[in-house]
């Protein structure tokens, strides 16, 4: 198996399926290291999360949507619905891998999944296929180029240069196009920004990034998927949490 392939499987056996304790065995190495705060390293952190929640969540509907591997990394994309629509989720989930491609470290950012919006789009719906391989690392460096000149230095003069004008968009308070997303970045007085890209996983014409953000004094966790097309991105999907506090951690944090 491949690392894509061992990161499916901690979703789909451990917790789909209900079988965290399998799951941890045959897909992790020699160390699993988390940032999901709630959840504890190591292969025990992970079962003494899991059981009590598959308890609670008997019903566990999971769609992993979208998947990209890139070299020892992983993004997986997943829809999840709990006990007949009880609870939503989009999850954005980052892995790295040791040399047999099992999962050793883990980051993720979970958002409540939303109605549709301004566009009608969802946050999980749009294209799937990954196509353009030969194409991954320009795809890749244009989106750092575009952290590093845009959303972290701030030059929006330089959105156009990056993002299409009629970019499709699926995070649920935006609507299409890039003057949306301009508004969303300049139009408050706590207005939303980018400070780091901590970790990019590409593959093809996907690029996906997990960053620090802030909204005024608020610290988030920030995942973003990119689709591109002729070096500009044309579609995003997004999801953003909150840094808890850090006596809330149950290891040494989101990042």
């Amino acid at each position: 198996m491949d690392a894509r392939q061992h990161a499916m499987a901690l979703y789909m056996t451990g917790i789909r399926d209900g079988h965290p304790r399998e799951a941890v065995a045959a897909h992790t190495g020699a160390r699993y290291t988390q940032h999901s705060t709630g959840v504890a390293d190591g292969q025990e952190g992970f079962i003494a999360f899991f059981e009590p929640f598959l308890a609670r969540n008997p019903k566990r509907d999971i769609q992993l949507v979208r998947t990209l591997q890139d070299g020892p990394n992983v993004f997986v994309h997943a829809h999840q619905s709990l006990n007949d629509g009880e609870a939503q989720w989009v999850t954005m989930d980052f892995f790295d891998s040791d040399a047999d491609g099992k999962i050793i470290e883990h980051w993720d950012v979970i958002e409540a999944y939303g109605a549709p919006n301004a566009s009608g789009r969802t946050m999980v719906d749009g294209q799937t296929d990954i196509h353009n391989r030969e194409n991954t690392s320009a795809n890749k460096n244009t989106v750092a180029s575009y952290f590093d000149h845009c959303l972290i230095a701030r030059n929006f003069e330089k959105i156009s240069d990056y993002v299409a004008v009629d970019c499709l968009q699926h995070a649920p308070d935006l609507g299409d196009g890039s003057a949306a997303l301009l508004t969303k970045l300049t139009g408050s007085d706590e207005p939303f920004s980018y400070h780091e890209l901590f970790l990019t996983v590409a593959e093809g014409n996907f690029v996906a990034t997990l960053s620090r953000a802030r909204k005024g004094e608020a610290e988030l966790c920030q995942a973003d998927l990119f689709r591109l097309e002729a070096g500009k991105i044309v579609e995003h999907w997004g999801a953003v949490e909150p840094v808890p506090p850090r006596d809330e951690w149950a290891n040494s944090g989101k990042f």
